[in-house]
């Protein structure tokens, strides 16, 4: 019986089925952080129109640290399971910084074709269900963020809840 994700926002669900063929350590690694709870409460932090959806910073649980959001981790960094796998619509991927191996918890959801992160970032899955919340999260209207970057959400985008279930609990 295979898993998928549940991504619960502020916006309605999305569900993600992982490639576990692909990355299988980086499957692992969301599904651990996702059944401690980790992604609850937290928010879409930056959102780039025509382009991603990012979350998974634990730091966006506090509005007081909007500062530092897209900084947080879970405290360790993963290793880059670069594949072939193109970055098309829907398909989640690890954010990191420049070194590829930076990646730990914070993830994004591809609004559209980029094939200039193929083989340079760690897709683990596909959106199944949602694309209607994908496209909404999408358009929402953005500020300049600290790096001058307009990505900020001007309304928080919340993620209630990320959660690994069946593909039958999910109804996909």
């Amino acid at each position: 019986m295979s898993e998928v994700a549940v991504i619960s926002t502020d916006h309605g669900d999305m569900v993600i089925e992982f490639w576990n063929d692909v990355a299988p350590d980086t499957v692992a690694n969301f599904t651990k952080l996702a059944k401690e709870g980790f992604y609850d409460d937290t928010a879409f932090h930056r959102i780039v129109k025509g382009f991603m959806i990012q979350g998974g910073d634990p730091l966006t649980k506090d509005d007081g640290e909007a500062h530092r959001w897209g900084t947080g981790d879970p405290g360790y960094k993963i290793k880059a399971e670069f594949s072939d796998k193109p970055h098309v619509r829907g398909v989640i991927s690890m954010a990191r910084s420049q070194n590829p191996d930076s990646a730990g918890c914070q993830f994004f959801v591809c609004l559209d074709a980029a094939n200039f992160l193929d083989g340079q970032y760690t897709c683990f899955g596909g959106l199944i269900a949602g694309d209607d919340v994908l496209g909404t999260i999408g358009d929402l209207e953005t500020e300049r963020a600290g790096g001058g970057e307009k990505s900020r959400p001007v309304q928080r985008c919340g993620v209630t809840s990320i959660k690994i279930v069946s593909r039958e609990e999910a109804g996909v």
